[in-house]
């Protein structure tokens, strides 16, 4: 049997002060054509092959651990997206390690639970939100003794709208250790900044989705990466962007029409968004013939309205 997670762009963090007792909170939602993908199998004794092996195997055997499950399985991961470019690649691999291992022995699925036992959704809860369903997913920040942070939206993203995505292969964000770091090494963020944002959320960004009106939803995207860039700069050489390449890329899809242009998570990937696979198309063309943009990987994705698939084989 299959579990595929799709990658999910991170549009970003909420309230980073606090001092309601929830921070970060977050906004995000998955996306077509990149992901991780595990297949596993009962076994005579227990392998783990494919990229991030190292990674898979110690997933599987936390899970083993917690769930008391020894029985040898063959474990492979079959497809992975690039780690640390700000598309959620520890999440997935982790999320659909457990749901494989869980569903092999018809254990019931708890992508929450088996998240925090493996390391994963201590800031945001878009990427444990993503797995059960997809959508634009917004999260309620973390409590100081709560778990996973709570969805509190979920709006189905409209179906002929497109995500223009620039992957830069020759860099890679903050994470672990270093993402911690930078966070420390951040100054306090105001609530007045906080309020803004969440205000940007709900008065702008969420009911432009469920109307369907690209122009304000994108402007309220844009609007919440330029002060989260502004606010991150100091660590990401200041600048708001990780990738010079990624960030001329991006202006350049702005000024022909994209909008919403932002930097998921840490980066260095980025993102606008366009009214139709024909106007994406056509943009993601001009921006690789651009002088710069040798060596990005500039994609045409569709945001997806579902979550995870756990496929069964049975002979």
């Amino acid at each position: 049997m299959t579990v595929a997670v799709p990658a999910r762009l991170h549009l970003g963090f909420l309230d980073l002060d606090g001092g309601l007792g929830r921070r970060f909170g977050s906004i995000g939602l998955p996306i077509d054509g990149l992901g991780t993908r595990v297949a596993i199998s009962a076994a005579d004794e227990t392998t783990v092959d494919g990229p991030e092996r190292e990674r898979a195997a110690r997933h599987l055997a936390a899970m083993q651990a917690r769930l008391g499950m020894q029985r040898p399985v063959r474990l492979t991961v079959q497809e992975t997206v690039p780690a640390h470019a700000g598309l959620g690649s520890g999440t997935q691999i982790a999320l659909a390690v457990a749901a494989a291992l869980r569903t092999l022995f018809g254990l019931p699925l708890d992508p929450a639970g088996d998240a925090l036992h493996l390391g994963r959704g201590r800031r945001s809860g878009v990427g444990v939100g993503l797995f059960d369903a997809g959508g634009l997913v917004t999260d309620g920040g973390r409590a100081a003794a709560s778990g996973v942070a709570p969805v509190v939206s979920r709006i189905a993203f409209p179906d002929q709208w497109r995500v223009l995505v620039a992957l830069d292969p020759g860099r890679q964000g903050l994470s672990g250790a270093d993402e911690s770091a930078a966070f420390a090494r951040l100054p306090a963020f105001s609530p007045a900044e906080a309020a803004a944002l969440c205000r940007l959320v709900l008065m702008q960004i969420l009911p432009a989705l469920c109307e369907r009106d690209l122009a304000s939803f994108g402007a309220g995207v844009g609007a919440l990466q330029h002060r989260l860039g502004d606010y991150y700069a100091p660590v990401q050489g200041g600048a708001r962007f990780a990738s010079p390449q990624v960030e001329s890329v991006l202006n350049h899809l702005q000024q022909h029409g994209a909008t919403g242009i932002g930097q998921s998570s840490w980066g260095p990937t980025g993102f606008a968004f366009v009214a139709s696979a024909q106007e994406a198309e056509q943009l993601a063309a001009q921006a690789r013939a651009r002088p710069g943009a040798e060596g990005l990987d500039i994609r045409v994705c569709r945001a997806l309205n579902r979550g995870a698939e756990i496929s069964t084989a049975r002979g």
